[in-house]
Protein backbone atom coordinates (compact mmCIF):
# COMPACT_ATOMS: atom_id res chain seq x y z
CA UNK A 1 0.00 0.00 0.00
CA UNK A 2 1.18 3.29 -0.64
CA UNK A 3 -0.78 5.96 1.76
CA UNK A 4 0.40 8.83 0.07
CA UNK A 5 2.05 8.33 -2.74
CA UNK A 6 3.40 11.57 -4.35
CA UNK A 7 7.02 12.27 -5.98
CA UNK A 8 8.64 15.35 -7.69
CA UNK A 9 6.49 14.41 -10.54
CA UNK A 10 3.60 14.45 -8.76
CA UNK A 11 3.42 17.97 -7.45
CA UNK A 12 1.06 20.17 -8.91
CA UNK A 13 1.47 22.36 -11.34
CA UNK A 14 0.98 26.63 -9.97
CA UNK A 15 -2.60 27.21 -10.11
CA UNK A 16 -3.95 23.69 -10.30
CA UNK A 17 -7.19 22.06 -8.61
CA UNK A 18 -6.84 21.04 -4.78
CA UNK A 19 -8.28 18.15 -3.05
CA UNK A 20 -7.44 14.50 -2.18
CA UNK A 21 -8.17 11.82 -3.95
CA UNK A 22 -8.08 8.18 -3.16
CA UNK A 23 -7.47 5.11 -5.81
CA UNK A 24 -8.27 1.50 -4.64
CA UNK A 25 -7.15 -1.08 -7.22
CA UNK A 26 -5.73 -4.72 -6.62
CA UNK A 27 -3.79 -4.09 -10.15
CA UNK A 28 -0.65 -1.75 -9.58
CA UNK A 29 -0.43 -0.98 -12.83
CA UNK A 30 -4.08 0.76 -12.95
CA UNK A 31 -2.75 2.67 -9.69
CA UNK A 32 0.23 3.97 -11.88
CA UNK A 33 -1.58 4.83 -14.77
CA UNK A 34 -4.15 6.50 -13.12
CA UNK A 35 -1.44 8.43 -11.20
CA UNK A 36 0.05 9.27 -14.99
CA UNK A 37 -3.09 10.66 -15.99
CA UNK A 38 -4.10 12.64 -13.12
CA UNK A 39 -1.10 14.09 -11.75
CA UNK A 40 -1.35 17.16 -13.74
CA UNK A 41 -4.59 18.06 -12.30
CA UNK A 42 -3.00 19.17 -8.77
CA UNK A 43 -4.79 16.75 -6.50
CA UNK A 44 -2.79 14.60 -3.65
CA UNK A 45 -3.12 11.35 -4.66
CA UNK A 46 -3.67 8.71 -2.40
CA UNK A 47 -3.17 4.88 -3.27
CA UNK A 48 -4.69 1.81 -2.17
CA UNK A 49 -4.31 -2.07 -3.45
CA UNK A 50 -7.07 -3.23 -1.64
CA UNK A 51 -10.52 -2.09 0.31
CA UNK A 52 -9.02 -2.58 3.43
CA UNK A 53 -6.71 -0.61 3.13
CA UNK A 54 -8.52 1.92 1.93
CA UNK A 55 -10.70 2.09 4.87
CA UNK A 56 -7.54 2.04 6.82
CA UNK A 57 -6.35 5.51 4.90
CA UNK A 58 -9.82 6.82 5.15
CA UNK A 59 -9.23 6.22 9.40
CA UNK A 60 -6.61 8.69 9.40
CA UNK A 61 -6.44 10.84 6.66
CA UNK A 62 -8.77 13.37 4.71
CA UNK A 63 -9.85 12.14 1.85
CA UNK A 64 -12.45 14.66 -0.64
CA UNK A 65 -13.21 11.96 -3.53
CA UNK A 66 -12.74 8.13 -3.56
CA UNK A 67 -12.19 5.88 -6.77
CA UNK A 68 -12.33 2.33 -6.58
CA UNK A 69 -12.29 -1.07 -8.89
CA UNK A 70 -15.21 -3.23 -8.29
CA UNK A 71 -13.62 -6.27 -9.01
CA UNK A 72 -11.13 -7.01 -5.57
CA UNK A 73 -10.24 -9.87 -3.84
CA UNK A 74 -11.64 -9.99 -0.39
CA UNK A 75 -13.76 -7.03 -0.81
CA UNK A 76 -15.72 -5.43 -3.95
CA UNK A 77 -15.80 -2.02 -5.16
CA UNK A 78 -19.22 -1.53 -3.82
CA UNK A 79 -18.69 -3.59 -0.49
CA UNK A 80 -15.49 -1.26 0.17
CA UNK A 81 -17.63 2.21 -0.85
CA UNK A 82 -20.61 1.29 1.63
CA UNK A 83 -18.38 0.82 4.57
CA UNK A 84 -16.06 4.18 3.26
CA UNK A 85 -19.82 5.97 3.08
CA UNK A 86 -20.12 5.29 7.31
CA UNK A 87 -16.41 6.27 8.15
CA UNK A 88 -16.51 9.27 5.85
CA UNK A 89 -20.01 10.33 4.37
CA UNK A 90 -18.46 13.72 3.02
CA UNK A 91 -16.83 11.59 0.22
CA UNK A 92 -17.68 11.64 -3.04
CA UNK A 93 -17.51 8.25 -4.22
CA UNK A 94 -16.79 6.39 -8.08
CA UNK A 95 -16.56 2.79 -9.34
CA UNK A 96 -14.45 2.02 -11.92
CA UNK A 97 -14.41 -1.39 -13.31
CA UNK A 98 -14.69 -3.32 -16.53
CA UNK A 99 -16.63 -5.61 -15.19
CA UNK A 100 -21.12 -3.91 -14.69
CA UNK A 101 -22.25 -6.03 -12.30
CA UNK A 102 -25.25 -3.57 -12.65
CA UNK A 103 -27.45 -5.34 -10.06
CA UNK A 104 -25.23 -4.48 -6.84
CA UNK A 105 -23.80 -1.27 -8.85
CA UNK A 106 -27.26 0.09 -9.11
CA UNK A 107 -28.72 -0.74 -5.33
CA UNK A 108 -25.15 1.22 -4.35
CA UNK A 109 -25.88 4.06 -6.42
CA UNK A 110 -29.96 4.38 -5.60
CA UNK A 111 -28.53 4.22 -1.90
CA UNK A 112 -26.12 6.71 -2.25
CA UNK A 113 -23.15 4.58 -2.12
CA UNK A 114 -21.96 5.25 -4.94
CA UNK A 115 -21.65 9.02 -7.24
CA UNK A 116 -21.04 7.92 -10.31
CA UNK A 117 -20.31 4.25 -12.35
CA UNK A 118 -17.01 4.67 -15.00
CA UNK A 119 -16.18 1.52 -16.82
CA UNK A 120 -12.68 -0.11 -17.77
CA UNK A 121 -10.88 1.06 -20.64
CA UNK A 122 -11.62 4.27 -19.61
CA UNK A 123 -11.81 7.44 -21.96
CA UNK A 124 -8.95 10.01 -20.30
CA UNK A 125 -10.89 12.71 -21.00
CA UNK A 126 -13.94 11.45 -19.60
CA UNK A 127 -12.41 10.41 -16.34
CA UNK A 128 -10.68 13.78 -15.88
CA UNK A 129 -13.88 15.33 -16.40
CA UNK A 130 -15.60 13.43 -14.48
CA UNK A 131 -13.54 13.38 -11.18
CA UNK A 132 -13.42 17.05 -11.81
CA UNK A 133 -17.29 17.13 -11.47
CA UNK A 134 -16.75 14.85 -7.96
CA UNK A 135 -14.55 17.29 -6.59
CA UNK A 136 -16.78 20.36 -7.58
CA UNK A 137 -19.49 18.48 -5.94
CA UNK A 138 -17.55 17.78 -2.90
CA UNK A 139 -17.30 21.89 -2.60
CA UNK A 140 -20.62 22.30 -3.46
CA UNK A 141 -21.62 19.80 -0.70
CA UNK A 142 -18.74 21.42 1.54
CA UNK A 143 -20.32 24.87 0.83
CA UNK A 144 -24.06 24.12 1.85
CA UNK A 145 -22.74 22.17 4.61
CA UNK A 146 -21.35 25.16 5.92
CA UNK A 147 -24.14 27.43 5.00
CA UNK A 148 -26.54 25.07 6.86
CA UNK A 149 -24.02 25.46 9.62
CA UNK A 150 -24.64 28.73 9.95
CA UNK A 151 -27.89 28.91 9.77
CA UNK A 152 -28.29 26.51 12.03
CA UNK A 153 -26.07 28.58 14.64
CA UNK A 154 -28.03 31.68 13.70
CA UNK A 155 -31.09 30.66 14.38
CA UNK A 156 -29.89 29.09 17.67
CA UNK A 157 -28.68 32.67 18.58
CA UNK A 158 -31.97 34.42 17.42
CA UNK A 159 -33.79 31.76 19.62
CA UNK A 160 -31.44 32.39 22.21
CA UNK A 161 -32.37 36.22 21.97
CA UNK A 162 -36.00 35.68 21.90
CA UNK A 163 -35.79 34.03 25.15
CA UNK A 164 -33.68 36.44 26.91
CA UNK A 165 -36.01 38.75 25.19
CA UNK A 166 -39.13 37.34 26.43
CA UNK A 167 -37.75 36.55 30.00
CA UNK A 168 -36.80 40.00 30.07
CA UNK A 169 -40.24 41.18 29.02
CA UNK A 170 -41.87 39.08 31.62
CA UNK A 171 -39.36 40.74 34.33
CA UNK A 172 -40.76 44.33 33.18
CA UNK A 173 -44.82 43.33 33.07
CA UNK A 174 -43.72 41.72 37.05
CA UNK A 175 -42.08 44.90 38.31
CA UNK A 176 -44.76 46.49 36.27
CA UNK A 177 -47.54 45.19 37.78
CA UNK A 178 -45.39 45.52 41.35
CA UNK A 179 -45.40 49.05 40.93
CA UNK A 180 -49.06 48.94 39.94
CA UNK A 181 -49.71 47.95 43.25
CA UNK A 182 -47.04 49.98 45.17
CA UNK A 183 -48.71 52.68 44.04
CA UNK A 184 -52.34 51.98 44.92
CA UNK A 185 -50.98 50.79 48.35
CA UNK A 186 -49.20 54.19 48.68
CA UNK A 187 -52.42 56.03 47.68
CA UNK A 188 -54.48 54.26 49.92
CA UNK A 189 -52.03 54.74 52.90
CA UNK A 190 -52.26 58.81 51.73
CA UNK A 191 -55.99 57.94 51.43
CA UNK A 192 -55.62 56.93 54.83
CA UNK A 193 -53.53 60.02 56.76
CA UNK A 194 -55.36 62.45 58.42
CA UNK A 195 -53.70 65.75 57.18
CA UNK A 196 -53.55 66.79 53.70
CA UNK A 197 -50.90 65.83 51.07
CA UNK A 198 -50.71 67.17 47.77
CA UNK A 199 -48.43 65.70 45.06
CA UNK A 200 -46.79 67.52 42.50
CA UNK A 201 -45.19 66.05 39.38
CA UNK A 202 -42.05 66.57 37.71
CA UNK A 203 -43.29 69.20 35.34
CA UNK A 204 -45.18 71.04 38.21
CA UNK A 205 -48.51 69.43 37.55
CA UNK A 206 -50.68 68.26 40.23
CA UNK A 207 -50.83 64.61 40.29
CA UNK A 208 -52.66 64.09 43.65
CA UNK A 209 -54.70 64.96 46.67
CA UNK A 210 -55.38 62.62 49.16
CA UNK A 211 -58.91 62.41 50.68
CA UNK A 212 -58.11 64.79 53.85
CA UNK A 213 -57.05 67.41 51.35
CA UNK A 214 -60.23 67.30 49.77
CA UNK A 215 -62.30 67.18 52.84
CA UNK A 216 -60.75 70.73 53.88
CA UNK A 217 -61.01 72.51 50.78
CA UNK A 218 -63.97 73.84 49.15
CA UNK A 219 -65.39 71.64 46.09
CA UNK A 220 -62.55 72.09 42.44
CA UNK A 221 -60.22 73.61 45.24
CA UNK A 222 -57.44 70.75 43.98
CA UNK A 223 -57.37 70.51 39.64
CA UNK A 224 -55.45 67.39 39.31
CA UNK A 225 -53.49 67.64 36.15
CA UNK A 226 -53.15 71.26 35.46
CA UNK A 227 -49.65 73.67 36.28
CA UNK A 228 -49.31 74.04 40.13
CA UNK A 229 -50.26 77.83 39.42
CA UNK A 230 -53.66 77.08 38.02
CA UNK A 231 -54.42 74.08 39.90
CA UNK A 232 -53.18 75.00 43.71
CA UNK A 233 -53.83 77.94 46.15
CA UNK A 234 -52.37 80.69 45.08
CA UNK A 235 -50.43 80.74 48.64
CA UNK A 236 -49.63 77.01 48.10
CA UNK A 237 -48.67 77.06 44.81
CA UNK A 238 -45.90 79.73 45.44
CA UNK A 239 -44.66 77.47 48.31
CA UNK A 240 -44.37 74.57 45.45
CA UNK A 241 -42.33 77.20 43.35
CA UNK A 242 -39.81 78.12 46.12
CA UNK A 243 -39.84 74.95 47.65
CA UNK A 244 -38.01 73.34 49.51
CA UNK A 245 -39.38 75.33 52.29
CA UNK A 246 -41.82 75.47 55.45
CA UNK A 247 -44.39 78.07 55.49
CA UNK A 248 -47.25 79.35 58.10
CA UNK A 249 -50.45 80.11 56.46
CA UNK A 250 -52.45 82.14 58.97
CA UNK A 251 -55.72 81.45 57.30
CA UNK A 252 -57.27 78.88 54.50
CA UNK A 253 -60.24 76.96 54.32
CA UNK A 254 -61.11 79.10 57.32
CA UNK A 255 -58.15 77.57 59.41
CA UNK A 256 -54.32 78.43 60.50
CA UNK A 257 -51.67 76.00 58.67
CA UNK A 258 -48.63 74.49 58.38
CA UNK A 259 -47.16 73.69 55.13
CA UNK A 260 -44.33 71.61 54.54
CA UNK A 261 -42.80 71.63 50.64
CA UNK A 262 -39.89 69.49 49.61
CA UNK A 263 -38.43 67.55 46.64
CA UNK A 264 -38.71 64.20 45.40
CA UNK A 265 -35.80 62.37 43.98
CA UNK A 266 -32.73 64.13 43.47
CA UNK A 267 -31.54 67.43 42.02
CA UNK A 268 -29.93 65.28 39.07
CA UNK A 269 -33.34 63.04 38.89
CA UNK A 270 -36.10 65.60 40.63
CA UNK A 271 -39.77 63.27 40.45
CA UNK A 272 -41.76 66.30 41.82
CA UNK A 273 -42.48 67.98 45.30
CA UNK A 274 -44.51 66.48 47.82
CA UNK A 275 -46.99 69.40 49.91
CA UNK A 276 -48.54 68.57 53.45
CA UNK A 277 -50.62 70.35 55.85
CA UNK A 278 -50.85 70.67 59.03
CA UNK A 279 -53.18 72.40 61.18
CA UNK A 280 -51.69 75.11 63.50
CA UNK A 281 -54.85 74.39 66.11
CA UNK A 282 -53.74 70.67 67.92
CA UNK A 283 -57.37 70.25 68.52
CA UNK A 284 -58.44 70.45 65.05
CA UNK A 285 -59.33 66.95 63.29
CA UNK A 286 -60.06 66.28 59.87
CA UNK A 287 -63.11 63.37 59.46
CA UNK A 288 -62.00 60.72 57.18
CA UNK A 289 -65.68 58.90 57.73
CA UNK A 290 -67.02 56.24 59.75
CA UNK A 291 -65.13 53.37 57.15
CA UNK A 292 -61.77 55.25 56.97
Amino acid sequence: MNAEDMTSEDQPPQNAASGTLLMVDDDENILAALKRLLRRDGYRLLTATSGKQGLEILQHDIVDVVISDQRMPEMTGVEFLRQAKTICPETVRIVLSGYTELGSVTDAINEGAIYKFLTKPWDDGLLRASIHEAFQRKELNDENRRLNQQLRSAKEQLERQNDRLQTALADQKSVMLLGEKVLRLTKDGLDQLPIPVIGIDAGSRVAFVNLAAILVAPENTWKIGELAQMGLPSVVAECVRIAPVQFTIPEMFGMGWFLDARHLGSREFPRGTLVTLLPLSPSTQIGLGPDK
